[in-house]
């Protein structure tokens, strides 16, 4: 991929200057980057498994003049900022069944190591060898002051298994280092605003302990007071310590409704609060990075609220030619779409705090899947369906590529990021560099 500009971290790097001054001479206008703001750009990846029903997954015609299918027809509305990308496959092979390969490979773009997880298939296989894409951005943002965020990135469940096994990580810090998502909203919030009420808590005992020493004060003798007075003067540099640390946030924070169980049942409740969450983690710029799972691979979601009471694993497994089982496999990946939609509507109707525009502008999501058929285990056409503009590819289109390996994708979303890659995962699929999208 040829550039046109050179980045300010290269112009430092070419002076012979450390990164260290990036924040001095950034706004000098000599160097005309005074008046430059470099625009946000989020990256959110969507998990759902046991992958898709092809005949009513995939638009037939390829480019703009597509018909939207049964299953994607929930994002009908953003039809200009959909990105569909036929034929990009998971080529990652070695241990593990493809339910474990598709699921630890699918962003790390590398074999398993070898293990004692024992899946379908005749060999076992254990975490992922490589990190995965979304933390390799996360840690390339992270690493420059403009662009660091509390968090760096926010990984999101929906009832995922209290287990941990290949089947249920997709996300990964580096080589055996699997990252557990956090599918339980309450503690999700907690992670955002908990040190909060802990700072809270702390003044209040603070309180009390000032209050207990001046009761003592005038009750001993001369050489305890000066010890006392030492503790309280302690005390006193704490309080001020904590009050140069406002209550008060710039920003509304949300409130959850109660007692949400972590159940199946709840699906769709802990659905809208975790996406709800997203949403507000996005606009006040706790992450640029995140990641969305729904259950694992092999999951095993009962949606009743659907009239469905099979599990989605166990459907998946039905042949072709059952139309019952091919209608519900149908409704229960149109429902997955429509969270998805949820979850663009909220981002189109959220205004970009600080700039034009509104989220959705500065963010790209990706809806993908473990497998691309659940029958046939295949890991060719692997669902992508990126949906925004914070990526800064042409959308509106439907793109058929003659099975191109995965990690091609993932260079290409590096590349949109700034993040200039030249393999990514496996360096034998990464020869043809990134896929161009533009």
């Amino acid at each position: 991929m040829t550039r046109n500009f050179i980045s300010r971290r290269e112009f430092v790097r070419s002076l012979g200057v450390s990164a260290a001054v990036l924040p001095w001479i950034t706004n000098l206008p000599s160097l005309g980057w005074a008046s430059q703001t470099r625009r946000k750009q989020r990256l959110v990846i969507v998990f759902t498994p046991n992958g898709v029903v092809p005949d009513r997954f995939w638009p037939r015609e390829e480019g703009e003049a597509f018909t939207i299918t049964p299953i994607l027809e929930p994002l009908a509305p953003w039809k200009d900022r959909m990105l569909v990308l036929h034929g990009v496959c998971d080529k990652i092979r070695g241990d593990g069944d493809n339910h474990m390969r598709g699921m630890g490979c699918l962003l790390t773009g590398i074999e398993l190591f070898p293990g004692n997880i024992q899946g379908g298939s005749h060999t076992p296989a254990g975490w992922a060898s490589g990190i995965s894409i979304d933390q390799e951005i996360k840690n390339f943002l992270q690493s420059q002051p403009e662009t660091r965020t509390r968090f760096g990135s926010l990984e999101f469940g929906v009832l995922v298994p209290d287990r941990a096994d290949t089947w249920t990580r997709m996300v990964y810090a580096g080589p055996n280092q699997p990252i557990a998502p956090i599918d339980d909203p309450y503690q999700m919030f907690h992670k955002f605003y908990g040190r909060q009420k802990d700072q809270r808590l702390v003044r209040s005992v603070l309180d009390e302990v000032l209050a207990d020493l001046n009761k003592v004060q005038a009750l001993v003798s001369q050489e305890d007071r000066q010890l006392l007075e030492q503790h309280m003067a302690f005390v006193r540099q704490m309080e001020e310590q904590l009050k140069a640390q406002p209550d008060e946030q710039p920003h509304a924070v949300p409130e959850l409704e109660p007692g949400v169980e972590q159940e199946n049942d709840r699906m769709p409740e802990l659905t809208r609060m975790q996406l709800d969450l997203l949403v507000h983690a996005l606009e006040n710029d706790f992450a640029r990075v995140a990641t969305f799972q729904f259950t694992n691979s092999v999951g095993q979601a009962r949606m009743r609220w659907l009239d469905i009471s099979e599990g989605h694993h166990e459907l998946s497994h039905e042949p072709d030619s059952n139309e019952v089982a091919q209608d519900k496999l149908t409704r229960i990946n149109r429902w997955y779409c429509e969270q998805l939609a949820y979850l663009v509507k909220r981002l189109a109707e959220t205004p970009e705090p600080g700039g034009p525009g509104t989220l959705l502008d500065n963010t790209t999501i990706i809806w993908t899947n473990e497998l691309g058929k659940g029958n046939s285990h295949t890991l060719d056409n692997i669902p992508f369906v990126l949906v925004g503009n914070g990526l800064g590819f042409r959308m509106g289109r439907v793109v058929r590529l003659p099975r191109v390996p995965h990690n091609r994708l993932h260079l290409a979303l590096a590349h949109a990021m700034g993040h200039y890659l030249e393999r990514f995962g496996n360096p034998d699929y990464c020869g043809d560099g990134p896929l161009v999208l533009t």
